[in-house]
């Protein structure tokens, strides 16, 4: 019986520390929710005004050359099928409107339905970005380790100076510089496309042509992954209970990966989290360069072509991304850190 009572407390002891970082979890998900409603509301709407009240008319990009040749009645006909003629707010409580009920409005620039559009290009861009986000983190980790690991080597400077050379260098200009190595000095990979001309996309096609458009992205957001694993390995390894370990004479790899590692790697998830804005900016620059056919090509056509809809959908859908990749991070800080409080 005093066996029962005692497993019965132990039971009690640590169910109730699971539940209590439950509702913390539960509390942060419900606050950065009610929180991010209003803000994808007020960058959608102000990017849907912006581009209204730009000085460019629509209704030529969506002729195109034609628009010139084309009678005054078809004009008239396409502006008042397209709803053009109707008043700024009238567009903007229409496109609320069929928001709300899942409609999200007809591209002027891809004669598409904006859904559709987003639904075949944005697999592609979820492709490329998670290819170069598992490179920017095997690297920085890789790199960041062994350079706190052996600290004032030729390896840790080596890798400081790189990472401080990459942090200024925009990602279009890796991808210029890899496509004139890869490419025009060494042509080993396609830089250009989805698959080769007039191909299938197989998976061998796409893993050939991916390459390079997804080590590029995630070598422009490595700088600062691995500057900042290095900085954070290198303050735990001073901890006490790194010292410890060492005290016990555990093998210094032991030392650094089952003990340090683990206490840097918390706040390596936060800046992981809060670096999607930048992945999300670098991945319109590699897909326009790399001609992928992801959600970045669409992003300028819309852009160029004042495609209201469109343009603010995929505002909407960025936002939404940075939103939740940052609250991700910090729900799996909340999980793996139980000294951390949803309350900071």
């Amino acid at each position: 019986m005093v066996e029962r009572r005692a497993l019965d407390a132990a039971d009690v002891t640590t169910v109730q520390p699971a539940r209590r970082r439950g509702r913390e979890i539960g509390i942060l998900v419900a606050w950065r929710l009610g929180v991010a409603v209003p803000v994808v509301a007020v960058v959608a709407t102000g990017v849907f005004l912006l581009a209204a009240w730009s000085p460019f008319d629509p209704i030529y990009q969506y002729f195109g050359a034609g628009v010139f040749s084309a009678g005054d009645a078809a004009v008239a006909n396409a502006r008042e099928q397209l709803g053009l003629n109707d008043s700024v707010w009238t567009q903007l409580g229409r496109w609320v409107g069929g928001l709300l009920s899942g409609d999200l409005g007809q591209s002027l620039s891809f004669r598409q339905p904006v859904g559709t559009v987003i639904a075949q290009r944005l697999p592609w861009t979820l492709l490329l970005v998670t290819l170069g986000l598992v490179v920017s983190v095997v690297l920085s980790l890789v790199a960041g380790v062994t350079a706190a690991w052996r600290q004032g080597g030729w390896v840790d400077r080596a890798v400081t100076a790189v990472g401080h050379t990459l942090e200024g260098l925009p990602p279009f200009v890796l991808a210029l510089g890899a496509i004139a190595v890869f490419a025009v000095a060494w042509p080993l990979l396609p830089v250009a496309g989805l698959t080769d001309a007039g191909a299938a996309p197989t998976l061998g096609q796409v893993a050939r042509h991916v390459v390079l458009p997804a080590v590029v992205l995630g070598i422009s957001q490595m700088p600062w992954l691995v500057l900042h694993v290095r900085s954070s390995l290198l303050g735990a390894l001073d901890e006490d209970h790194v010292t410890g370990a060492r005290a016990r004479g555990l093998p210094e790899r032991v030392v650094v990966l089952r003990h340090a590692l683990p206490t840097a790697l918390l706040p390596f998830v936060t800046v992981l989290g809060n670096r999607l804005p930048e992945v999300v900016t670098g991945a319109v620059l590699v897909e326009t360069v790399f001609s992928w056919p992801g959600i970045a090509a669409a992003v300028v056509t819309a852009a160029l072509s004042v495609d209201f809809p469109l343009l603010a959908a995929l505002t909407l859908l960025t936002t939404t991304a940075v939103l939740l990749g940052a609250l991700l991070a910090d729900v799996a800080v909340l999980v793996l850190d139980p000294r951390v409080t949803a309350d900071g």
